[in-house]
């Protein structure tokens, strides 16, 4: 009987034992899973871009190196400034990219023309009495400005690079003639595909002739192509489609600017104005889509490239050669129409009397 009742006492703290044994385990298990939910949302804020904070203003008592990697981000995302040194050479710059762009398209160039020979390099704001005043800050549509920390209004930036186009015209920033400063904003294209220094086409805004249009310019003297002057809607020669919803176009003509830009309503759509080497183009990126794509580039073909067609002359995508003379009229110089240069024009097949 004895053996029995000690018996039942054991069975009954062994029974006690495994439910404290359980509500430790359980407690244990709770904590262990509570920790490993803190450390994966702590990841996530750390390393997802969605939830990141970025960098978007330098203060006067902050710098930029290359050895730092450290770069500034627009509020957004979307453009990056920092330094970069293309592939296979040694030299360094300042610019702006897209950031969310996979393949690294630059949108701005500080010192195209002036690159640093080594990685010593180092962005700091410096030079004037009132430097503890100034900040320097990467807007989110890549305008990158030099402003009072306590003034943000745009007319009142001390400097900003949408004055200094290089080879892209982005929403917002304009082309054409500051008439209080004299300054002609223009794009000039890259010299190559890995070298950023200024290349041998510009598009230009010319008010020499009458109603201002655009030019494209070979070597700042050869046009090969113009915009057509302003209708009111277009540049009659810019392929720009009317009633996009994502986009408006804007041209100003008083006595402060003669001035050209374009606007994004919908701000998850980007599109850029870039001049290469012969051509303007227009891309749209829409993410997720993962690159760029053409929307359209001048001169469109063959025909739409001034003077190609001399004298007297006209150019038809339907023939071959593509330059026709008008009747009554013959090629100038046969030798060079027959290898389909038309650009000595045509001559009178019958002299007029007299002459």
């Amino acid at each position: 009987m004895q053996d029995k009742t000690n018996k039942n006492k054991e069975k009954k703290k062994e029974r006690k034992w495994w439910g404290e044994m359980k509500g430790v385990l359980k407690n244990i298990y709770h904590h262990s899973y509570t920790f490993s939910f803190l450390l994966v949302f702590l990841v996530l804020i750390l390393f997802h871009p969605a939830l990141s904070t970025y960098v978007n203003t330098m203060l006067s008592s902050e710098s930029l190196t290359i050895s730092s990697k450290r770069t500034l981000v627009s509020s957004g995302g979307v453009f990056e400034l920092g330094f970069f040194k293309p592939s296979g050479r040694s030299r360094w710059y300042l610019g702006i990219w897209y950031k969310k762009v996979p393949r690294r398209t630059y949108a701005w160039v500080a010192n195209r023309d002036n690159p640093l020979p080594n990685s010593s390099g180092t962005l700091k704001i410096s030079g004037n009495n009132l430097v503890l005043l100034v900040i320097a800050e990467l807007l989110p549509n890549g305008n990158f400005v030099m402003r009072y920390s306590n003034n943000k209004d745009s007319s009142g930036f001390l400097w900003q690079s949408f004055d200094s186009p290089t080879d892209t015209l982005l929403p917002d920033m304009k082309l054409g003639y500051d008439l209080k400063t004299g300054r002609n904003r223009f794009l000039t294209s890259w010299r190559s595909y890995d070298d950023p220094s200024s290349g041998n086409t510009t598009y230009k805004l010319d008010i020499r002739r009458g109603l201002p249009e655009f030019i494209l310019l070979i070597n700042q003297r050869v046009e090969i192509q113009r915009s057509g002057p302003w209708n009111g809607i277009e540049f009659s020669g810019i392929p720009e489609v009317q009633g996009l919803n994502y986009m408006v176009y804007n041209y100003t003509e008083n006595n402060k600017e003669i001035a050209y830009s374009f606007h994004m309503t919908n701000q998850s759509i980007h599109s850029r104005l870039t001049v290469s080497d012969y051509t303007l183009n227009r891309f749209t990126w829409i993410p997720p889509s993962r690159g760029w794509s053409l929307f359209w580039v001048l001169p469109t073909d063959v025909c739409d490239s001034l003077y190609f067609c001399g004298s007297y002359s006209y150019c038809d995508l339907t023939t071959s050669p593509n330059c026709n003379c008008i009747r009554g009229f013959v090629p100038k110089n046969s030798q060079r129409w027959d290898l389909k240069d038309g650009s000595q024009g045509c001559v009178r097949r019958t002299r007029l009397s007299g002459s």
